[in-house]
């Protein structure tokens, strides 16, 4: 969704007229419960004409579409004799077991919980991006910043 009703917030080229207020009222649109089901909130900002012509990117498609299909079998074989198929349809015992985390990163899912309000869903979310985040990258246990960078997709709050 777009940062404000007109598109423009925090836009460096075109300038919201109604910021910061725009913001707030149009995300006020969603309700929390609804947001709170939304696993990866990702800002974006608009492609330069200039950046369009650069070269692409050193990982290319293929590769990637490798490291997801490596890490969706991770996860197949992970899961192999119970209901959940992937790290999204896990839930209780599954989840947990699957999402053991050492200490520095308890501690900091615990502090995150408690800073950022996190409901019992989105703790919970948020240990299943993290062990898909650390499928990805091709490691079995969940450390500090699996779960940082999950953390950092969470909902960033408007502009009040």
């Amino acid at each position: 969704m777009n940062p404000c009703r007109c598109g423009h917030l925090g836009d460096p080229a075109q300038a919201c007229s109604r910021a910061p207020r725009c913001a707030v009222d149009y995300q006020a649109r969603l309700s929390g419960p609804l947001l709170d089901r939304i696993d990866l909130h990702v800002e974006v900002q608009a492609v330069a004409a200039a950046d369009l012509a650069l070269p692409p990117p050193a990982e290319g498609s293929d590769a990637v579409g490798a490291r997801v299909a490596a890490a969706r079998a991770r996860q197949g074989a992970r899961y192999a004799g119970t209901s959940a198929r992937t790290n999204a349809e896990a839930d209780g015992d599954v989840l947990a077991a699957a999402t053991v985390l050492d200490e520095a990163a308890s501690r900091l899912l615990t502090q995150a919980a408690e800073t950022m309000r996190l409901s019992a869903r989105g703790y919970h979310r948020v240990l299943r991006v993290a062990r898909t985040i650390a499928d990805l990258a091709g490691v079995e246990a969940l450390t500090r910043v699996h779960i940082a960078e999950a953390l950092s997709y969470r909902r960033i709050q408007p502009v009040a």
